[in-house]
């Protein structure tokens, strides 16, 4: 079934007659009093390549198997599989870019014919990973060293958004896997604090730069870049000595070696790649060296076991796809336009901020593919910080506000640090168990003035209940594990924006303002001329700052 409105498919109307007629008043802990099968009905369990398992518990969520089976109908008349193996065979499904999205190449380990434009990217894929390989060994052993002969012990990443966001979030969530003694930074914002802070403790003897910018031109990038270049040389003085602290994630050989780096030390990638994919290219050359490629190589392959099941599971029992349909249902009909994401695990403390490009920047689109304005709404808003922490900040508004706030909650059942006997780890899980419970029974009035309430202070103790959760529980958090959970959100996402026929894949919303920051950079050059062009607001701003930053 073609289609431009995801509201004008049967199933969209099915589902808002559902809604109307008994989903705005389902209650999640009758539905289990009613079911005791519930649990083994709405769970799934994914099994790695590794024989390593995580295991998705959908049955807190607002659905019964009519709901559910009304939302594997939108999918198929929204052609989700259909989209869905396009990707997969390379076709150009980013239209407006003329693109094909192939993020899933970057992880082809079994080394399986997957060719865009007629041609296999698997070996092509296999020689970066091979580069990337040996250098982060080299680098890893000492062998590589700098221009005063001394061994690596800091390396610092240069990019932005998915140049940066990914490699961040990797490294700190697999930071029980790095070598000691090596450290990983990473400088991305235009502010000069950035650079400046993160440089200031570090030795140029010792330091190793990546750039990464695939264009080499990118203005944030370029500029940090610069910059470092100039603190590094202000020690080594020599320009020869820059092959040996620098090196390149790009495509662009002249512009690489006009800054003065080894083409033999560029890693690229193709324009298949999407920045906020990217980290499973030559941008992961941090994490490789932080990790070890070994362990970069099951992230991979993690990654490559959740496509696999995306690609051959049918839909029913398809996690990916389930958890995208669920997030559909809350949008669309529940009017719900947040989704929470609540690690119970330092080191995914960067895994909310991960998402929120993934999320947003693929799905926050008013437009369909058929070129129409959508009548309905498209991406939420993503947003989480590591519990128990998030406890303590927003999870009052979570269990009493006023708003409808789905929610993700991810624990691993081994922890990397179980100190005292475990203790942490048992009261870490005793929170995520209670959270989600706590959020789907509430506490009525009764229970309330049973436990001593009494007068005006018994509603301010109420607590409404049937609060969605979905509870993601690994073994361990490994490289493995956590390739699969990034894979696992990356499909979601494409399910949402398949369902509501939009271009995931393009962010032309990045791009407006950065064209006029261009444009105004120019007119910040000379502080003595005042601004007279923009609206009111922004000339009066411009010339304020000029004033004051003379």
């Amino acid at each position: 079934m073609s289609f431009n409105l995801a509201s004008e498919l049967p199933a969209w109307k099915a589902l808002q007659n559902t809604y109307d007629t008994s989903g705005k008043n389902f209650k999640v802990a009758e539905a289990f009093a009613k079911d005791p099968q519930r649990f083994d009905k709405f769970s799934k369990t994914f099994t790695n390549f590794d024989g390593s398992k995580i295991l998705f518990d959908y049955s807190k969520n607002l659905v019964d198997d009519e709901v559910l089976a009304q939302l594997i109908k939108l999918a198929e008349e929204a052609g989700v599989e259909k989209l869905r193996d396009a990707m997969f065979a390379g076709e150009k499904i980013n239209t407006t870019e003329d693109r094909a999205v192939y993020h899933a190449a970057l992880r082809n380990r079994a080394l399986k014919v997957m060719a865009v434009d007629g041609k296999d990217t698997a070996k092509e894929v296999d020689d970066v990973l091979q580069h990337m390989k040996e250098f982060s060994e080299q680098v890893r052993s000492g062998e590589w060293k700098g221009y005063t002969g001394k061994a690596i012990t800091d390396v610092v990443n240069i990019g932005i958004g998915g140049s940066d966001l990914g490699p961040v979030m990797v490294t700190e969530a697999l930071k029980a896997y790095a070598k000691p003694g090596l450290y990983v930074h990473f400088v991305s914002n235009i502010d000069g604090t950035h650079i400046a802070e993160t440089v200031k403790d570090l030795n140029p003897e010792t330091t190793l730069f990546l750039i990464a910018s695939k264009t080499f031109t990118t203005a944030e990038t370029c500029t940090n870049a610069n910059s470092a270049k100039k603190w590094f040389l202000e020690k080594a003085k020599d320009e020869a000595h820059i092959a040996k602290h620098f090196a390149a994630l790009s495509t662009n050989a002249t512009e690489v070696a006009k800054f003065g780096i080894d083409t033999k030390n560029m890693f690229g990638f193709e324009n298949w790649v999407g920045g906020r994919y990217s980290v499973w290219s030559a941008i992961g050359l941090s994490v490789a060296i932080y990790i070890g490629f070994d362990n970069f190589n099951d992230f991979l392959k993690g990654a490559e076991a959740v496509d696999k099941h995306f690609q051959e599971t049918p839909l029913k029992d398809n996690i990916p796809v389930l958890g995208g349909l669920i997030s559909v249902w809350y949008n669309n009909f529940f009017g719900a336009q947040t989704h929470l994401v609540a690690p119970f695990d330092q080191y995914l403390h960067r895994f909310p901020a991960y998402l929120q490009q993934l999320s947003m920047e693929s799905n926050g689109k008013s437009v369909t593919r058929g070129n129409s304005f959508t009548n309905y709404q498209t991406g939420t808003i993503l947003f989480g910080e590591p519990a128990t922490n998030a406890q303590h900040s927003f999870f009052q508004l979570v269990h009493q506000g006023t708003k409808l706030i789905p929610s993700d909650f991810i624990l691993a059942a081994q922890s990397h640090n179980p100190i005292e006997h475990n203790l942490h780890q048992k009261m870490l899980a005793s929170n995520f168990f209670a959270q989600a419970e706590a959020l789907m029974v509430g506490k009525n009035e009764e229970q309330v003035k049973k436990e001593g309430a009494t007068g005006d202070l018994v509603p301010h103790k109420v607590f409404s209940g049937n609060r969605p959760t979905t509870s993601i529980l690994a073994q361990k958090i490994t490289p493995a594990a956590l390739g699969s959970l990034i894979a696992y959100y990356e499909h979601l996402t494409f399910v949402e924006g398949a369902v509501w026929n939009i271009n995931s894949f393009d962010q032309w919303g990045v791009e407006l303002g950065k064209v006029l920051a261009k444009v105004i950079g120019k007119e910040l050059e000379d502080n003595s001329v005042k601004v007279e062009s923009h609206d009111p607001s922004t000339k009066g701003l411009i010339n304020q700052f000029k004033e004051w930053a003379n």
